[in-house]
């Protein structure tokens, strides 16, 4: 057993407002400058959509991701031939007009046009080639609140799987729904970014498992763009290198959230460490697809059981970080409850981003002047859902529909127990029969409900002590990759470096 640490996520998007207030202050941060203008390492999609860069789901267009081939696991962009064939030439990156044109407007004119009978206007300027823009065809969230378009919506690839009814029976109008699907780097386990890059320029850390770029070693030669399925690894057209997003690691250092999670209106994210073992991550990647998440699962351990503690503690991980990974929101959402599921894990990649399942308006109608649900239930059934579940599996469980069932089935019991106990006006035994028809107790139901509702700021950012003035002096010493740090108590620093956690098959 090799346990390592993994700072993952949790975005639970029954809450997303869809302000994109955690997207701002990302670009604020990160990439408001020259060359990043069209990045967005943190942006919030409109499902059903085609996303951003266009059609990023599709990798029959992009062959971003692994496949298995003879039962290995191969990235679809490159491999030895052709990543030497191809080094000068990436036939799968998305285009600038998949992402968008950045422009700014020549405000100037707006003052200094001479005098005439015609109202003066800004015009669109191209931030990339500086030249007039005639007319602006798309932007970042070019697609925002428009589910049930033609142009957008039928063109999601997650609903390829659907039956011609059940695209019928979506895009009438009295059942058109939407959602948001926030998204950053997922930080995989797996990353086909690291992968795919010749350069060695892409690595995970060793301490918290971030995957990082680094700008001395990165050729610009964007294998990294065509190897992320998810299309979170961007070029800088000025530096002539890549840039991707780094969970703003040196917050973390000082103890705070990323700055998409400190901003978050919604109070959707959560942020915690989990142990795995890095012994199963072969396992996984070549599980039968139908058994991918629960692989991934797997691999995730449990950080009370004494085994893994005497494991973790064997591997170099301090104390602390255990302390952290017992009460990271994370572990809960995804491991003991599972309700949090990884985006696309058919790609392979082992993300270590999950998600809550939106819990979408029910059909309803008004009858007698009130707004009634046809099984008079508050809270409606899955079978009432806008949205069917086949969709839901298709974007978070790599098809298994059951494992979204189990999440909403347990999203509702919460529901109607909460609901029964706080306001009363649902009958509390037929409230405990369906939680536990879900599989929960009345004491994990009022846990959920905390979590999901009520939990303070300490509760869903558990950021370990990392101690980076220890790390500095192993580095020094010339021991990285060999020494670890002493154990530690409660309240005390130190965290040691370990080998680097596997970059993929």
């Amino acid at each position: 057993m090799d346990v390592r640490a993994q700072m993952s996520m949790v975005f639970h998007m029954d809450k997303c407002l869809g302000c994109h207030t955690c997207s701002i202050a990302c670009k604020n941060i990160c990439t408001d400058r020259k060359g990043a203008e069209y990045m967005w390492w943190n942006n919030v999609e409109t499902k059903p959509g085609t996303g951003y860069p266009t059609l990023w789901e599709d990798q029959d267009k992009y062959h971003g991701g692994w496949t298995l081939k003879n039962g290995q696991p191969r990235l679809r962009a490159t491999d030895k031939v052709r990543g030497f064939t191809n080094i000068f030439f990436q036939p799968y990156l998305p285009q600038l007009d998949d992402y968008y044109e950045p422009w700014t407007y020549r405000y100037e004119d707006l003052f200094d046009s001479p005098e005439g009978d015609d109202q003066p206007i800004a015009r669109p300027v191209s931030m990339v080639t500086g030249q007039n823009i005639d007319t602006i065809e798309a932007g970042p969230n070019w697609d925002d609140d428009m589910g049930g378009t033609p142009v957008y919506a039928e063109n999601d690839p997650n609903l390829r799987g659907l039956s011609p009814q059940e695209r019928e029976e979506l895009f009438e109008f009295q059942r058109l729904a939407f959602f948001y699907l926030p998204r950053i780097c997922n930080h995989c386990l797996n990353p086909g970014c690291v992968g795919a890059c010749p350069a060695g320029a892409i690595y995970k850390r060793g301490e918290d498992g971030i995957v990082l770029i680094s700008q001395d070693k990165c050729r610009g030669w964007r294998f990294c763009v065509s190897g992320c399925p998810y299309k979170k690894a961007y070029y800088n057209w000025n530096t002539g290198k890549s840039e991707k997003c780094i969970l703003c690691y040196p917050r973390l250092e000082s103890g705070q959230p990323p700055a998409c999670f400190h901003s978050c209106v919604g109070r959707i994210r959560y942020l915690g460490v989990v142990l795995y073992d890095a012994d199963r991550i072969e396992e996984a990647i070549k599980a039968p697809q139908g058994d991918l998440v629960e692989a991934q699962r797997r691999i995730i351990l449990d950080p009370h059981d004494p085994q893994v503690i005497a494991a973790a503690r064997a591997s170099g991980v301090p104390d602390d970080w255990i302390d952290s990974a017992q009460r990271s929101p994370v572990y809960r959402f995804v491991k003991k409850w599972r309700m949090a599921l990884p985006l696309h894990a058919e790609f392979r990649t082992l993300p270590m981003l999950f998600y809550v399942p939106p819990m979408l308006p029910v059909i309803a109608k008004i009858e007698g002047g009130t707004y009634e649900v046809s099984d008079g239930d508050i809270f409606g059934s899955l079978e009432q859902m806008r949205l069917p579940v086949r969709y839901l599996a298709s974007l978070l469980s790599a098809g298994n529909e059951e494992l979204v069932r189990e999440s909403m089935r347990k999203q509702y019991a919460v529901r109607f127990y909460m609901r029964a106990v706080k306001v009363g006006d649902v009958d509390k035994g037929r409230a405990e029969q369906i939680l536990k028809a879900a599989g929960l107790t009345a004491e994990e139901a009022q846990e959920i409900f905390y979590l999901s509702s009520l939990v303070m700021y300490n509760e869903r950012f558990v950021i370990p002590p990392y101690s980076r003035e220890y790390n500095i002096e192993v580095a020094e010493l010339g021991d990285v990759g060999h020494r670890t740090a002493p154990q530690t108590h409660k309240g005390e620093t130190g965290i040691g470096f370990r080998k680097p956690a596997r970059r993929g098959a």
